[in-house]
């Protein structure tokens, strides 16, 4: 077992996956927001650098094959976890999450019956796509609490009708509420977008080694 550069970002991103949730067990929002999301940004651009590095400096070793995917999995499945847990639990948020947890263990499952077996079916440039966009709508997502925690503590104890006034452009903004109205909405839009394309692509990539699998798992005669 060799320990690299790549291995030691990668079990470093592995740890920070649980890192995530503990965040709001520590700190209160919207310092828990903000440090989830450094955290997981920070973990994600590693997952870039340790593959850089690893083919770059020819450092590639079964230990980082073996820990890569299982810190992707981790960071996106915990993420998922504590977005969902703070969320509204809207159908348009939990449905594609569902697909991509369902997809995450199915195929976790479908490489442990296999085996050695597993090691030979490759990882597609779609299924690379499809990890990019979970990071990213992960992260905006994240990003979307910052800017929702921050309007519900600047509204707190204004008028209700002041505050509609406000949105609506009747009234003078002198507490921001428009534009962290805005970002809240449209850091909404895009991570549930970005995240329906990735729910997309888990499911399309999901089917892709199912299919490439079926030949080994067929009854011997």
């Amino acid at each position: 077992m060799r320990w690299t550069l790549p291995n030691t970002l990668t079990a470093l991103r592995l740890l920070a996956a649980p890192g995530v949730a503990v965040m709001f067990l520590y700190f209160s929002r919207p310092l828990a927001d903000w440090f989830a999301l450094l955290l997981f940004i920070g973990a994600a651009v590693t997952d870039w650098f340790d593959g850089y590095i690893a083919r770059a400096w020819s450092l590639e070793s079964k230990l980082g094959a073996m820990l890569d995917p299982i810190a992707d999995k981790a960071m996106v499945v915990i993420a998922l976890m504590v977005i969902v847990g703070y969320s509204s639990m809207s159908p348009w948020l939990v449905l594609p999450a569902t697909f991509i947890l369902f997809r995450e263990v199915f195929v976790s499952g479908l490489r442990e019956y296999l085996g050695d077996v597993a090691g030979t079916l490759k990882v597609t440039k779609l299924a690379k796509w499809k990890t990019t966009f979970q990071m990213v709508a992960i992260a905006v997502l994240f990003a979307q609490g910052v800017f929702e925690h921050y309007l519900a503590v600047s509204v707190i104890d204004l008028d209700p009708q002041r505050v509609s006034a406000i949105l609506s452009r009747e009234a003078a903004d002198v507490h921001g509420l428009i534009w962290k109205e805005q970002g809240m909405t449209w850091a909404g839009h895009i991570g549930l977008t970005l995240l329906w394309v990735a729910a997309t692509l888990t499911l399309i990539t999901g089917w892709d080694y199912f299919v490439k699998a079926l030949p080994h798992l067929r009854e011997e005669r």
